[in-house]
């Protein structure tokens, strides 16, 4: 994350703040929703039977619902967002969810990345990515030098790169081929393993909802970092 983005981060959250009353698509079935978009939670939606969506609001709690439906898509519309109680809704899904997938016993709960753009190349998992941007890798020592490959689940395609002794961070190098790609296997040191990317919409701009799509997505590593610099901002 650059310093601009942070210190506007730790600005706005430092105090309650007014919010349009948006809803952000997380996961739709019918009824004409697209992943991303952005809904007026005082205009009322129609659901057929079947049909089913999910929102995220801005204070990062989430709101399921399915057909047959017609009316507003909350009964109470968020005009302020409380910081204290948005994160503690965010840190209860976090645990919530940590617990039920065994982040705990995958040991990535225990390895904390430096800020939410960092995606740890060490191990397989969910990673998240903001819409038009590369991926920016990150591993948690970078006191030696080390390879690794990349590949496609198809393997028509072979990167091979390496992390420099005191090296922490890389951007992902032009491959034309990566373009689309959403699932990736990487090899160090003869260990396998899987990471899937997860594209952050644009549309998300606000850091509660932002956390909240990066948790439902499985990118937990990356939560916990938004996580702490929200809850150092409400400390302020």
């Amino acid at each position: 994350m650059n310093k601009k983005r942070l210190i506007f981060l730790l600005v706005i959250l430092s105090h309650s703040f007014p919010v349009l009353a948006e809803l952000i698509v997380l996961k739709a079935r019918g009824g004409g929703f697209k992943i991303g978009q952005v809904v007026s939670g005082k205009k009322g939606i129609s659901l057929k039977e079947g049909e089913r969506v999910t929102f995220i609001g801005p204070d990062g709690r989430t709101v399921k619902l399915r057909g047959p439906f017609e009316g507003l898509p909350v009964k109470k519309t968020v005009r302020k967002v409380d910081p204290g109680e948005a994160l503690a809704i965010l840190v209860a899904s976090r645990d919530a969810r940590t617990s039920s997938i065994g982040v705990i016993r995958a040991g990535t709960d225990t390895v904390r990345t430096p800020d939410p753009s960092a995606i740890d190349i060490s191990r397989g998992g969910p990673r998240c990515i903001d819409e038009g941007e590369k991926p920016e890798f990150w591993r948690p020592d970078a006191s030696f030098e080390a390879k690794f490959i990349m590949f496609p689940v198809d393997r028509s395609w072979r990167a091979d790169l390496v992390w420099e002794k005191g090296q922490n961070r890389m951007i992902m190098p032009d491959l034309s081929k990566f373009e689309g790609v959403t699932t990736v296997l990487v090899n160090i040191d003869q260990q396998e393993f899987a990471i899937s990317f997860s594209t952050i919409p644009k549309s998300i701009k606000k850091p509660f909802v932002k956390t909240a799509w990066m948790l439902e997505k499985g990118c937990i590593q990356q939560a916990n970092a938004l996580l702490e610099i929200l809850s150092s901002s409400n400390k302020k």
